[in-house]
């Protein structure tokens, strides 16, 4: 509801009250024979004013979402099928020593949202695994060049495999905001930006803002980021919704809210863009997402 009609209606509420007041004050002021054959009316109407708790916490409520995973097939999503499949109605990406995945994205290609909610479940499986949704996310070139210096032998080979994954798998890379999500809960519920200067913006447990041409701004705490741990769920599925509407966004994990960013340096914020799925990590691991809903804000 627009705010000069809430200044507007409570104007008329306070004319209303001070018109009672006065007359009630000239009415006492009057004899008593004309205040027997006068007595004032009861008001018509008064504002009634109730507290009233909002309703529980309802993960499985999608009455104005949409489902954009139908729980079957990759339809609308695009992502390397050697790295993503379906499987008990998740989506599934999986990464081994012999077949690793390297860091990519399973892209939904259904629109750009701009203003939305978004909520799933997830979970992970080994401890390497590594991952988070990316959204307001564009389609970039990976960052390619020399070995920096100083690696020994293991890490030159690593990091060679990490460039040689980079390339072949191009096509699913981007940049933009990520609800970060690892199996350790090191990372877990923070804003991350991916191939980006910034990085990590608002670590789990922070209210954070950014400006133009200044470093972030704590502005508040929603707990130390062991606290906010406690209420992810290693190795089981968590509830996970994110809130992106205009400058702020929301992450938020098993009904807590993680982390919050208001974003107002447009040299990096994102207006719309992309909702992927991310994979990264050594070892053996999986990383499974189910019942994937949309809900776009005005």
């Amino acid at each position: 509801m627009a705010q000069g009609s809430t200044i507007q209606r409570q104007v008329s509420y306070g004319i209303n009250w001070s018109s009672a007041i006065v007359s009630t004050a000239l009415l006492c002021c009057t004899t008593p024979a004309i205040m027997h054959a006068q007595k004032p009316a009861a008001p018509a109407h008064r504002p009634a004013f109730h507290f009233v708790q909002p309703e529980p916490i309802n993960f499985d409520d999608h009455e104005g979402w949409t489902q954009i995973f139908d729980g079957k097939t990759l339809t609308n999503w695009d992502g390397d099928t050697e790295v993503w499949h379906v499987e008990d109605a998740a989506i599934v990406g999986e990464s081994s020593p012999d077949h690793p995945s390297g860091t990519t994205n399973i892209i939904w290609k259904g629109g750009q949202p701009a203003n939305f909610q978004l909520k799933l479940e997830m979970k992970l499986e080994g401890k390497g695994a590594n991952g988070g949704v990316q959204y307001r996310s564009l389609l970039v070139p990976p960052k390619l060049g020399p070995a920096p210096e100083g690696l020994t032998a293991e890490q030159q080979q690593r990091w060679q495999q990490n460039q040689d994954l980079s390339k072949k798998r191009a096509k699913w890379n981007m940049s933009g905001y990520q609800a970060d999500f690892d199996f350790d809960n090191k990372y877990t519920g923070q804003l991350y930006e991916q191939s980006s200067p910034r990085g990590i913006i608002a670590w789990r447990g922070q209210v954070v803002a950014t400006e133009p041409n200044k470093k972030p701004t704590l502005l508040a705490l929603l707990g130390t980021g062991d606290e906010m741990k406690a209420f992810i769920k290693p190795g089981e599925w968590n509830q996970v919704e994110i809130i992106a509407d205009g400058s702020t966004l929301v992450h938020i994990i098993n009904g807590h809210i993680m982390s919050v960013l208001v974003d107002t340096d447009p040299k990096f914020a994102q207006a719309k863009g992309y909702i992927a799925l991310e994979i990264e990590g050594p070892g053996n691991l999986k990383i499974r997402h189910r019942n994937i809903w949309l809900k776009k804000l005005p």
